[in-house]
């Protein structure tokens, strides 16, 4: 039977995890939120904020915490390229448009990512990888604090970027009712660009995070990370910051409960378990608001 301790241990590694995937899973809500477009490519973005963080890691030796600085003005800039020359062209034009060009995506950026880097497994070791500090009792990496606290701090900055700012309103204005704020004066056009500038850098502040707590990474690890951020949205609720926040600890938790009761062979499962159980009660999910 469990200790308390083994509780508290698997909590504190679900909670670590479910940092990574809110990032992941914010990015995609604030993009379906503002413009209602599905991205299948996410996943890449966060591999490629893996391999910036890696890649200024190698060139200068900083801290790779201090390497956010790069990862996330980068794919924003990034993310801002691909919604002018991808998504704009095809807003409006049906869901299916927007599933083959995050397909198409999706080769183009892990087969471009191959070349320039390879197809190697990478690693980066962070300087506090030897050190665990005490929480209740139990011993706990000094980078999943790190990872926790950033991650808390990223979110609060996004809250009150929304809240406090008029671009911030006005992106909500956009999410609310896109014609009532087209009528109001606002440039929708740009609110699509700065939403999916910012949610890509949720994505590369993800990737930073994830190679900074010692996973290994490649051109197609993108994949499975996108999957559970689309899982997760569903289960908090399309297009709701909140619910992302929710689902994603919800499936940290979930994950690492998994592996310690059953093994890593359902760590995968168990979620999309979670998620079919909560869309048979809710199907809006979490969050969600019902369909007009």
């Amino acid at each position: 039977m469990a200790g308390v301790d083994v509780v508290l241990q698997v909590l504190i590694w679900g909670l670590y995890a479910g940092c990574i995937y809110i990032l992941l899973a914010t990015g995609l809500n604030l993009i379906f939120g503002v413009m209602k477009v599905v991205n299948f490519a996410h996943g890449e973005l966060l591999m490629l904020g893996a391999y910036i963080t890696f890649t200024f890691y190698a060139l200068s030796g900083w801290n790779p915490y201090v390497l956010l600085g790069a990862s996330v003005p980068l794919l924003i800039i990034v993310g801002i390229i691909i919604e002018r020359l991808c998504f704009r062209p095809i807003l409006g034009t049906g869901k299916l448009n927007e599933i083959f060009i995050s397909i198409g995506l999706i080769y183009i950026v892990q087969n471009a990512a191959a070349i320039v880097w390879t197809d190697e497994w990478r690693i980066i070791h962070s300087p506090y990888e030897r050190i665990t500090i005490s929480v209740f009792g139990v011993n706990m990496p000094l980078d999943y604090l790190i990872i926790i606290i950033t991650t808390a701090l990223i979110l609060i900055g996004l809250h009150l970027f929304l809240r406090r700012t008029r671009i911030g309103k006005a992106m909500r204005a956009t999410s609310q009712n896109r014609n009532g704020a087209m009528l109001m004066g606002i440039n929708v056009e740009r609110m699509d660009m700065l939403s999916f500038g910012i949610g890509a850098g949720f994505a590369g502040a993800a990737g930073t995070l994830w190679v900074v707590s010692g996973q290994v990474f490649n051109p197609y690890m993108g994949s499975i990370p996108a999957i559970k951020a689309f899982a997760i949205v569903i289960l908090g609720g399309l297009g709701s910051i909140p619910g992302a926040i929710i689902g994603g600890l919800v499936y940290g938790i979930a994950e690492n409960f998994a592996i310690f009761t059953l093994g890593g062979a359902w760590k995968d499962a168990i979620s999309f378990i979670i998620l079919i159980l909560v869309l048979i009660v809710r199907p809006t999910g979490l969050f969600g608001e019902s369909a007009e």
